[in-house]
């Protein structure tokens, strides 16, 4: 398996900071490094007369074109999981939240009610899983791979000793996902969600970068405080 680049081609530019320790500096640039992600995807438009109109949510292209991670992942492996399983997340996903409590919620928030503190409702594969590709393809870059900078890498070598150790774990998390899933590399922000006297808030320790695997359509979303800065479709390890 080859390591790719986060894409560049995304559309919503997230400073790193938001992710980082307080008093974490960026020491020797002059500038905050940005992670890209795509945005959320709304789903209430308004007509001329400012009624609202309930739109459904659409298949996103690509951030680059189907033939762009030849040799890592050919064409025809791209177009048949974009185009068919990619597809038919989205269309199933519609067919369930018409006319519930679902309709006309964000992606992300789609995601978080039908998880429903993990009694998951019929929506949530199909939602999770039309994010998780989303994101999945804005994780890769056309000549993508290699070592990352700036305060990623800083971070990176920190919490896992070095990037080659980083690897190593990522592949290990997503080599050992039995069946369907994706691994995960996640900013955790916090430990816990309340602190008490068994368990204390979380310090500056227990916010670090974590290498995480999921089954099925799970995703970083649904638990709390966990921030996705990369993941692999474990199907696509090779």
């Amino acid at each position: 398996m080859k390591l790719l680049s986060p894409s560049a081609t995304s559309t919503t530019h997230i400073s790193s900071s938001f992710f980082l320790p307080n008093g974490f500096q960026n020491h020797g640039s002059s500038s905050a490094t940005t992670f890209k992600f795509s945005k959320n995807q709304g789903r209430c438009i308004g007509n001329d007369e400012g009624t609202q109109i309930t739109a459904k949510f659409e298949l996103k292209p690509p951030p680059y074109p189907l033939n762009a991670l030849e040799p890592i992942m050919s064409q025809n492996t791209f177009e048949y999981h974009w185009g068919k399983h990619h597809r038919a997340y989205v269309d199933n996903l519609n067919k369930q939240i018409e006319g519930t409590d679902l309709d006309g919620k964000s992606l992300e928030e789609t995601i978080i009610m039908s998880y429903n503190n993990g009694d998951i409702l019929p929506a949530f594969n199909n939602a999770a899983q039309v994010w998780n590709h989303d994101f999945f393809w804005e994780s890769m870059k056309p000549g993508g791979g290699g070592k990352p900078s700036g305060e990623l890498l800083k971070l990176i070598e920190r919490d896992f000793g070095s990037f080659e150790k980083f690897v190593e774990q990522f592949k290990l998390a997503a080599s050992t996902q039995f069946g369907s899933g994706w691994a995960w590399l996640a900013y955790k922000e916090n430990r816990l969600d309340v602190g008490n006297a068994v368990n204390p808030l979380a310090t500056e320790e227990d916010k670090k970068l974590v290498v995480l695997k999921s089954p099925n359509a799970v995703n970083p979303l649904v638990w709390n405080h966990h921030h996705p800065l990369l993941t692999i479709d474990v199907w696509e390890v090779y």
